[in-house]
């Protein structure tokens, strides 16, 4: 029992560590030598990175975000699947080391420890684990995304609205209590990070998106 316990304390510790690295972050500090959260909205996240440096570096903080993700699932599932069998059903144990691996992920994306605990919005980061987790979530999740952006050009609707799928979505693909509950976990903290944006939504005053970088 003491083993299965101390893969959990690993892998959310490892999946924590992923989420910290932060590409944003890590790019406009320590290549550009100019910290992209001092900038715009303040936001350690992709679209503030683009809006502010735009260029071909963008691509890094797009890799940074999805590899991350991709390495703390893989890894997640990889140490807890074995462990799983007893506890869980064999044919759910994925799901949920995928799942848990994914929270904690998403936590040290949204609050990196080794960057003052302020970190991106975490929407590259979860679409990646929507993919990873089930591909019906994933259609919904991103199809409901794109939709939205493309119609609105507001980053913050298509995401408010992942953080709202990804729960409903876990729930109709596995009707699973565990996965429900990490999923609301997943999107909620989505959504809280996206709370100034809902505020400024309401108040029509959010800044559409443009695939132009802003002028200095």
């Amino acid at each position: 029992m003491w083993i299965f316990w101390l893969k959990v304390a690993f892998v959310a510790v490892f999946a924590y560590l992923c989420g910290c690295f932060n590409g944003a972050v890590i790019v406009s500090k320590y290549i550009l030598r100019n910290d992209v959260r001092n900038h715009g909205s303040g936001n350690a996240g992709l679209t503030n990175f683009y809006r502010t440096f735009g260029g071909m570096l963008t691509f890094v903080v797009i890799a940074c975000d999805a590899l991350k993700a991709v390495v703390a699932l893989l890894v997640g599932a990889a140490v807890l699947g074995n462990s799983l069998v007893s506890f869980l059903q064999e044919d759910m144990m994925v799901h949920y080391a995928h799942y848990f691996a994914g929270v904690f992920c998403l936590l040290g994306h949204a609050y990196p420890c080794m960057f003052q605990f302020r970190g991106g919005k975490g929407i590259l980061s979860g679409g990646i684990i929507s993919i990873m987790v089930d591909w019906r979530v994933a259609v919904v999740v991103w199809g409901g995304f794109l939709v939205l952006f493309l119609l609105s050009r507001y980053v913050s609707l298509g995401s408010v609205f992942t953080g709202v799928a990804f729960p409903v979505m876990a729930w109709v693909v596995f009707h699973d209590w565990i996965i429900l509950v990490m999923a609301i976990v997943l999107g909620g903290l989505v959504v809280w990070k996206h709370r100034s944006n809902i505020q400024r939504l309401l108040a029509g005053n959010e800044n559409k998106f443009s695939f132009h970088k802003k002028k200095a």
